[in-house]
């Protein structure tokens, strides 16, 4: 399966081998990932998780063979609601592009709009270029190799990049950063990168992965609710008025307070030993 999902602890590691199309994803691989991060979102168990590829590249995005195709010459009637249902030959929708690059908002088959809260780390080995770029505005830490290069290179070819960027780069970067990897779709070389605030870390290439983990375990010695909490109240910020957003922080301040987490990391504070976190 060119998708794979492997849990080592609370650790899930979700990985895009698809080396043959330079990790491109069509319907059926966009399907797959969707599928991985319903399943990660659904496993108590599962507290963070790591997406990565195979080889020199992260992801390129979309298949231009196959995948693109069907968006251009379709648009008008995805865009009417056959994007909810499945195409010819395949279980899966156009919907299930947008789970797969963690588009908030995205609707699941059974009708309900798909959010995820638990932390997700990139660890981008290579190559991270249109659709992929668009996925990984949507992950919370970025851990890149020093060989890596990003572009969101759709105005290149007189596409439109519609899976965020022009929505989360502006939010995520400064008014002129946002613009240089918006209106240039030049290659933004690892060090660019981390100096535009696109990436947290840039590391040798062979050790991106087993950096993403130890970011991973650090998220894993905190609260599992409280993490989730203030990526929630973090997110729902940004759709928010200033005081409605502060007065939806208190909500989740009070309930992360009268948890049972709460209540085992003061006892293990004054008790000088490591809390067991329950997740309740």
């Amino acid at each position: 399966m060119p998708i794979h999902y492997e849990k080592r602890g609370r650790i899930v590691t979700i990985t895009i081998d698809r080396p043959e199309r330079r990790n491109a994803l069509d319907l059926e691989h966009f399907g797959q990932l969707a599928d991985a991060w319903v399943r990660f979102r659904d496993d108590d168990e599962a507290w963070v998780a790591i997406l990565t590829g195979v080889g020199d590249v992260y992801c390129v995005g979309a298949d231009l063979k196959s995948f693109i195709p069907i968006v251009t010459e379709r648009a008008d009637k995805l865009q009417a609601g056959e994007s909810k249902v499945p195409q010819e030959g395949s279980a899966y929708t156009m919907a299930h592009s947008l789970i797969a690059v963690l588009r908030d908002g995205a609707t699941l088959p059974d009708g309900t709009e798909f959010t995820l809260y638990k932390p997700v780390i990139a660890a981008i080995n290579g190559i991270c270029a249109a659709g992929g770029l668009e996925m990984m505005w949507n992950t919370d830490l970025r851990v890149c190799a020093d060989t890596a290069w990003f572009q969101l290179a759709e105005p290149r070819r007189g596409l439109f990049p519609g899976g965020g960027s022009t929505v989360q780069s502006v939010r995520q970067l400064t008014w002129c950063h946002a613009m240089e990897v918006l209106l240039l779709a030049d290659r933004i070389p690892a060090a660019r990168a981390y100096d535009m605030g696109l990436v947290n870390r840039v590391v040798p290439r062979e050790r991106v992965v087993d950096e993403a983990r130890a970011i991973a375990d650090t998220i894993c010695l905190n609260g599992p609710l409280a993490v989730r909490a203030c990526k929630q109240s973090a997110k729902e910020s940004t759709f928010l008025p200033l005081r409605e957003a502060l007065a939806n922080e208190s909500r989740y301040s009070a309930t992360v307070f009268m948890s049972d987490d709460a209540k085992e990391g003061l006892a293990a504070f004054r008790e000088k030993r490591a809390p067991v976190w329950r997740g309740r």
